[in-house]
């Protein structure tokens, strides 16, 4: 029996969630991500065949996860290049729960986080190691990856599958790091945390703008990370910036799943116990750092600018936009000159913005990033040019590949005329 359309997008939508997790966990059997994203992905297909019929299980992340350590447990006594590793696990794997590994004040019992830790190794390139992180915990397609890394979509493809390769052929433990290895991945796995977080926050594409699920897991590995390493500035700081914008999820939508832009947000609806920890992350990073702020603590400085104004009008854009004049040098890109831009329009008027955004149109980078003609857009209607500004909303709309997103753009241009 072929399982109902609804059906199957009910499955794929948990199996989305819930992938991360029985990727990891498998891992930990198999010590092979590649092989692993294969079991999961066995499992779902099991999950499409017997689901339909049978119902969704109470708990189908559990479900998920036992049927893929059971192809797991299968495949390691079908291979006999596995026969070592299957004796080290012994023969009570299949109802059994993973060996505990040595307990260590600097260990972490968390199998998303050695899955962070694993995809980052020294062996890939930076690129390689977000795409293939953000591939498996974060269960993005290579479509959003791209979106998110402004690349072609066969570049990132290409990118996950050496990897994983790498990977395999290099033996590469799946563990935390101890000492200077440790430290060599911190840096992509911030970054990592940080562009899972993003997509959880504004999701590149589909029918929902906010993927909460994505944005709690890179809060918590942050969180697990600060703890890890209290003396490391720039976690603390990460850290800090997610605590904020996590704040402002509840009031980011409306009833009906719509985006409401900053300004219109009801900021009671902040979290201010999230904002209060955000507070106290900024300061650790303030007190741990030896030098100038790294770029995540500059941004977590200009969110925090966000989360003390209890009104839009009380903002302090100056300062927000000084801030992104720091992080322009202290980690230039064209994301964030667009962001610096938007900042100066509102503390010096929106064709000083408007010139700013205009110098960055022929950027190699931003073509074809909806949020250029939709910042234009929003300067252009501010500057009374309605007409200009609608064509602008208009092709933001054709851009983005979220449905809500669109349909938000969409109205702005209606209300141009």
């Amino acid at each position: 029996m072929e399982p109902q359309p609804t059906a199957t997008h009910a499955i794929e939508t948990v199996f989305r969630l819930e992938s991360p997790r029985v990727i990891a966990g498998v891992a930990r059997i198999v010590r092979d991500v590649g092989i692993a994203e294969e079991l999961a992905q066995d499992a779902l297909v099991a999950a499409l065949e017997r689901w339909p019929r049978e119902g969704v299980p109470d708990n189908p992340g559990a479900w998920l996860m036992a049927t893929a350590r059971h192809r797991a447990v299968d495949l390691i006594r079908r291979r006999e290049t596995y026969a070592r590793k299957l004796a080290e696990i012994g023969r009570g794997l299949e109802t059994a729960a993973p060996p505990e590994e040595p307990a260590d004040p600097d260990d972490i019992d968390d199998d998303l986080l050695r899955l962070v830790f694993t995809t980052c190794h020294p062996v890939l390139s930076p690129e390689a190691r977000t795409a293939l992180t953000l591939r498996l915990l974060g269960g993005l397609t290579t479509a959003e990856i791209a979106r998110a890394y402004l690349v072609p979509e066969p570049t990132v493809a290409q990118r996950i599958v050496r990897a994983k390769r790498t990977l395999a052929t290099k033996n590469v433990a799946f563990e935390v790091p101890y000492g200077p290895d440790r430290e060599a991945r911190l840096g992509s796995v911030l970054d990592v945390i940080y562009l899972i977080f993003n997509e959880g926050y504004a999701a590149t594409a589909g029918d929902d703008w906010l993927r909460p699920g994505l944005c709690e897991d890179a809060l918590r590995l942050a969180r697990v990370l600060s703890a890890l390493m209290p003396e490391e500035p720039e976690v603390h700081g990460l850290t800090a910036l997610l605590e904020f914008q996590a704040s402002r999820a509840a009031a980011r939508t409306g009833p009906d799943g719509t985006p409401v832009l900053l300004k219109d947000q009801d900021r009671r609806r902040w979290n201010r116990m999230l904002v209060a920890r955000g507070v106290r992350a900024l300061d650790r990073a303030g007190a741990t750092a030896s030098g100038p702020p790294g770029p995540y603590a500059l941004q977590a400085a200009i969110a925090a600018c966000h989360a003390h104004a209890y009104t839009y009008e009380e903002t302090d854009w100056r300062a927000i936009a000084t801030l992104y004049g720091l992080l322009a040098v202290r980690a230039p890109s064209p994301v964030v000159e667009l962001n610096r831009a938007v900042a100066v329009a509102m503390a010096d008027g929106p064709a000083a913005g408007l010139e700013l955004v205009d110098a960055l149109a022929g950027t190699p980078a931003l073509r074809g990033y909806h949020l250029l003609p939709s910042v234009r857009g929003d300067l252009l209607s501010r500057l009374g040019r309605t007409a200009e500004a609608r064509e602008e909303f208009l092709r933001a709309a054709g851009l983005t590949r979220n449905e809500r997103e669109r349909r938000l753009l969409r109205r702005r241009a209606e209300e141009c005329g």
